[in-house]
């Protein structure tokens, strides 16, 4: 009778086995575990697609019963300030102009990897007066314009030398740290005055200068002598962040995804966001200047193609614009 039963226990502990063992797989996937990620977003077009998923973070960190991924978002003035606190690990992601993400590759030594583009061509030149009509124009001006060794610096650069004009010796480039001190300086003025500056603040300013207008898109420019897209803004994250949890990573990027699609079709309720952020001072100038901004998040090898290709051209013009080197496959974080 005890053998009876000892063989009936040992047939019941296979079948538990075999029963586990038998399970469809998504029953035995365990939960994604949500991941808390430090983000640095600029004052400027590269956050703006980023502030809805800024609200919706400040809502979801304040619910005790919310489970998913946690983002602390800071903003900054400009990419070098970013830069040493993405190297130092104190930032996992953040928001920054193209070519910077190439440059911080190369000094980190693969250590950062480019993740979505954000904005696509946002720069316009302007001017107080009507002497500018075509890039020919600018030749014997003085430029204002912000963002020097990043995005607006080489796409001026890299115009102005195709269309036979010396960016060192035939125009005058003033660089600023930010764009809102050249905007205080076409506001203010009363004689001529010729600046290139991105949205949202181009809107601004005229807003503030009836006599500032548009005399060239520089992204059309950029295509007259550029089989490549124009791009501005992309967002980088820290390559041992995403390996340390892919899934939570990948969730990520597509609550920022969703967040740029909101944006875009969503101008007046963003604008608000965009205001209380700090990235444009009034409301009704940021509903007008949200859909200038070519706001977007490119992911995956279309990202890839995107990135790829603009490095490419900057490369071909002036090397260091990307850190020296064009960047190989690591670089790009496809999924």
């Amino acid at each position: 009778m005890k053998k009876i039963i000892s063989l009936a226990l040992a047939m019941a502990m296979c079948l538990s086995v075999f029963t586990a063992c038998s399970q469809p797989a998504e029953e035995q996937t365990p939960e994604v575990t949500a991941a808390t990620y430090a983000i640095a977003g600029m004052k400027g077009p590269t956050t703006i697609g980023m502030t809805k998923l800024m609200k919706d973070a400040e809502a979801n960190n304040a619910d005790e019963a919310y489970t998913g991924n946690v983002y602390n978002v800071t903003m900054y003035g400009t990419a070098q300030e970013i830069n040493p606190l993405l190297i130092q690990g104190q930032l996992d992601m953040a928001a920054v102009p193209a070519n910077v993400a190439a440059t911080l590759y190369a000094k980190t030594e693969g250590a950062v990897q480019v993740v979505a583009v954000n904005t696509l061509g946002v720069l316009y030149m302007v001017q107080t007066g009507d002497s500018v009509q075509s890039i020919a124009d600018l030749k014997g001006k003085t430029i204002y314009t912000t963002g020097k060794g990043t995005t607006p610096e080489y796409t001026l650069r890299y115009i102005l030398a195709e269309n036979g004009i010396d960016p060192d010796k035939d125009v005058t480039i003033e660089y600023k740290s930010e764009a809102t001190e050249v905007g205080a300086l076409l506001a203010a003025t009363d004689g001529e005055m010729v600046a290139m500056l991105p949205q949202p603040y181009v809107t601004a300013v005229m807003a503030q200068n009836d006599k500032v207008t548009v005399c060239l898109d520089m992204t059309e420019e950029w295509g007259k002598v550029s089989d490549q897209r124009l791009i501005t803004g992309v967002m980088v994250a820290r390559k041992e962040v995403i390996e340390a949890n892919k899934d939570a990573f990948d969730q990520f990027l597509k609550d920022y995804t969703a967040s740029a699609e909101y944006v875009v079709a969503n101008v007046d309720e963003a604008a608000a966001w965009v205001t209380e952020y700090g990235i444009v001072a009034k409301e009704p100038l940021a509903k007008k200047a949200i859909p200038n901004c070519n706001i977007t998040c490119v992911t995956g090898e279309e990202m890839k193609a995107l990135v790829s290709n603009y490095c490419q051209v900057l490369f071909d013009r002036n090397p260091a614009a990307v850190g020296g080197a064009m960047p190989d496959d690591a670089f790009y974080y496809v999924g």
